[in-house]
C-alpha cells in the first residue's frame, strides 16, 4: 500500500476556505497524509488540531526560510530557521522537510555555489541527527516553472548528496520536473533509490492532475517501488477539478 498525500496548497482548496478545513476534505476524500509549503504563514494550532480530528499525518513540509543555500552568507540565518523547522515538524509528526538550493547566484562561479551547497547541507545534518526528521533537496524544472534555478538535475543533485554523505539528507525527486527536463528515471536515479526520501507527481502539460498529460507517472513510481522506494507520494499539482472524484481518478491513475 502507498501513502499518497495530498499537497493543500492545491488540493482541497476552495475560494476563502480556512487552510485547516482542506485537512477534513483530504480525510473525506479517504487520504492519509497532506503536506504543505511554508509554516510560518499557517495557524499551526488550527492544523494540529485538524490533524488530531482526523488522525491524517503530515509528510511533509518546507524547511525555512527559503533563500538560496548556495550562498555561503547566508548560512547561519538559515540554519537558525532549519532548527524552528524541525521543531515544527517534531511538532506536526512530519518527517521530511524540503529545502530548495535558490537561484543560481551572479557573481558567484558554480563550484563555489556548490560548496557552500554542501557545506550547509553538512551543518543541516548536524542539526538533524537525532531527530527523527530528514532533509530532501530538491531539483526543479529551469524550462516552464523555475527559470534560473541552480539545481535543474537529478543527477548533479544526487552527486551532492553523496558528497555530503549523511542519512538525514537525501533528495526530493519530484517526477513532473525531472519529466520537464527530458530526464528517465531509470536513468537519472539507477542505484541511488535510497537517497530518495519523499516523491512528488504532476502531468505534464500543466502540472496538473495525474492522467491528464503524456508522463508515465504509474511506470516511474511501479519502477521506484521497485527499486525499494517506500515514502510518500506528495500529489502536488494544480487541480483541474476541485472535488474529491477527480482525486480518486488520479490516484486511479497512478495505479492505486
Amino acid at each position: 500500500m502507498r501513502n499518497y498525500s495530498a499537497c493543500i496548497e492545491w488540493l482541497f482548496a476552495t475560494p476563502d476556505d480556512r487552510f485547516e478545513d482542506r485537512i477534513a476534505r483530504a480525510a473525506a476524500a479517504g487520504l492519509g497524509f497532506i503536506e504543505f509549503w511554508r509554516w510560518t504563514d499557517k495557524d499551526l494550532d488550527a492544523i494540529e488540531a485538524a490533524l488530531n480530528r482526523t488522525g491524517l499525518k503530515v509528510s511533509s513540509l518546507v524547511a525555512e526560510p527559503m533563500i538560496p543555500l548556495t550562498d555561503v552568507n547566508n548560512r547561519e540565518t538559515w540554519l537558525e530557521g532549519l532548527t524552528q523547522s524541525v521543531a515544527v515538524a517534531k511538532r506536526l509528526g512530519a518527517p521530511v522537510l524540503i529545502a530548495q538550493a535558490g537561484d543560481d547566484l551572479p557573481g558567484l562561479s558554480r563550484p563555489e555555489q556548490r560548496e557552500a551547497l554542501i557545506g550547509t547541507l553538512r551543518a543541516a545534518a548536524d542539526i538533524l541527527q537525532g531527530t527523527g526528521v530528514r532533509l530532501g533537496v530538491e531539483p526543479l524544472n529551469t524550462r516552464i516553472d523555475h527559470i534560473g534555478y541552480s539545481l535543474d538535475s537529478t543527477r548533479e543533485a544526487l552527486d551532492i548528496i553523496d558528497e555530503v554523505n549523511r542519512p538525514e539528507i537525501g533528495i526530493t525527486y519530484d517526477i513532473y520536473h525531472s519529466a520537464v527536463m527530458d530526464e528517465k528515471t531509470e536513468d537519472v536515479i539507477a542505484d541511488r533509490v535510497s537517497r530518495i526520501i519523499h516523491v512528488h507527481v504532476a502531468d505534464h502539460p500543466g502540472r496538473n492532475d495525474p492522467g491528464t498529460g503524456s508522463i508515465d507517472l504509474r511506470h516511474r513510481l511501479d519502477w521506484l517501488f521497485d527499486q525499494g522506494y517506500r515514502g510518500a507520494v506528495g500529489m502536488e499539482y494544480r487541480p483541474l477539478t476541485a472535488d474529491a472524484a477527480a482525486v480518486k481518478a488520479a490516484l486511479r491513475a497512478l495505479g492505486d
